[in-house]
């Protein structure tokens, strides 16, 4: 069956039935998917998981009312009664100035080919051979004691938009991952860690025993932590976890966030929130990218941009509805599932790598934090205040020595973004990617 052309004339049957309805507009998604997620732990079986789905979501327009239904059930009788009871519950709905679809001339109409989907489904012997060589290789570590596993995850998603303005679209993206999670020690004295890597090609996937190995070595220098007192020194974001600050960042820039006034940012367009050395980028359109696209949720064209240039911010994160709340225009950046109406997002974002080695940002530190490990969500989204759990290893004298844990690093992020440095090991790893990062001054806390 050819999903692409199959999935685009269910949507445009649905649309029509809404509009034979009442519906003044509509526009319909459809996700079509099929994973498989596989796991083995000390070396036997422990999970083979596949999933297929077809998922589609109808949202209906009667002036400026809106309604959002979804089934999985596409047969022809399902899909009328599912456009007239859209098209009544939208006619019951409160009124939404700014809910409405695109028109037809901001629409995509030559969408990109992003490189996004790997034909090549592997196998299950290939699949089990993977999981088996991380999971021996992080075992194979001189102090590992145990395993929590290791899985490998395939999946592939056929993504269909169809509006009543002349939008009808279809992108298919593939993603493969694999994880390895062990422990060191024994008894009470046991530290686990772990390590992954994932892509939209398996071909650009690093070897199973290295990210295995990782694993293993992490979860060795755990061993024997320190609680610390509490003070004031810099901290290091380990690049495992500085991605995390992009995202508050994210958060605090989203245009639903801005428009309710809920953002700690509302205030800053155009002014300096970052230092001068520092931008944040994003590519919706980078080859083989996790979470490229060729179009938005609401058919728009994605784009590169910067989001934040040489410290200044240059953009809200918007989607049609947000943009015209707050009198802008969309930046392409809508996203949706088939349960609500869609809402800003960014994808592919990154901070450019600084001049200094991470060893550089360490060097003039006598005391400090080198964090690998965020527990907890501590982070007020109006305020900025910033508070999470974090572990990793204590820096003396410009060098990393010993592990630490049960500490706590605080402080409040439209500080800690003008006070932050990045080093120049950037890698393309989780879809929001930092370098790593050092922060000034924030609130250190142990015994």
């Amino acid at each position: 069956m050819d999903y692409k052309s199959n999935s685009l004339d269910i949507l445009d049957d649905i649309i029509g039935s809404a509009r034979d309805f009442g519906a003044e507009a509509a526009d319909a998604v459809m996700f079509d998917s099929a994973s498989i997620e596989f796991g083995v732990r000390l070396g036997k079986t422990e999970k083979l998981e596949r999933a297929e789905s077809r998922d589609l979501g109808l949202r209906v327009f009667i002036g400026k009312r809106q309604a959002v239904v979804s089934s999985t059930d596409h047969s022809d009788e399902s899909l009328k009664e599912m456009a007239e009871r859209c098209v009544a519950t939208a006619r019951t709905a409160p009124e939404d100035p700014w809910c409405g679809l695109a028109e037809r001339s901001q629409l995509e109409n030559a969408p990109p080919d992003l490189d996004l989907f790997d034909r090549h489904e592997p196998s299950i012997e290939k699949i089990k051979y993977t999981a088996l060589e991380a999971e021996d290789a992080a075992r194979s570590v001189a102090g590992i004691s145990n395993s929590e596993g290791a899985d490998v995850g395939w999946s592939r998603s056929n993504i269909s938009l169809a509006t009543t303005t002349g939008f009808s679209q279809t992108y298919t993206v593939t993603s493969q991952s694999f994880s390895a999670s062990v422990l060191a020690g024994e008894g009470t004295e046991m530290e686990r860690d772990y390590d992954f890597a994932s892509a939209v090609h398996w071909d650009d996937l690093p070897s199973p025993s290295s990210i295995g190995r990782s694993a293993g070595e992490r979860a060795v220098k755990r061993l024997n932590p320190k609680k610390m007192s509490t003070t004031q020194a810099p901290v290091i974001f380990d690049p495992r976890i500085s991605g995390g600050l992009i995202r508050h960042l994210l958060g605090a820039i989203n245009g639903s966030a801005v428009a309710r006034g809920t953002s700690f940012l509302k205030d800053r367009l155009g002014h300096q929130i970052l230092p001068p050395s520092v931008s944040i980028m994003e590519d919706p359109r980078r080859p083989r990218g996790q979470r490229s696209k060729p179009f938005d949720a609401e058919g728009l064209p994605t784009r590169a941009k910067p989001l934040v240039n040489e410290g200044i911010l240059e953009t809200w994160i918007l989607d049609l509805s947000s943009s015209r709340q707050l009198g802008c225009s969309s930046t392409g950046n809508a996203s949706r599932g088939t349960g609500g109406p869609p809402g800003p997002a960014a994808t592919n974002v990154w901070m450019p790598a600084g001049d200094a080695s991470p060893a550089g940002l360490i060097s003039d530190i006598q005391k400090g934090f080198y964090v690998t490990e965020l527990i907890g969500m501590g982070v007020n989204g109006v305020t900025g205040d910033y508070s999470r759990g974090a572990s990793g290893f204590w820096i003396e004298n410009g060098a990393v020595t010993f592990p630490v844990s049960e500490m706590t690093i605080a402080g409040n992020l439209r500080d800690m973004f003008l006070a932050l440095t990045p080093a120049n090991d950037l890698v393309f790893k989780y879809g929001n990617d930092a370098p790593t990062l050092r922060i000034d001054g924030m609130t250190i806390a142990g015994s």
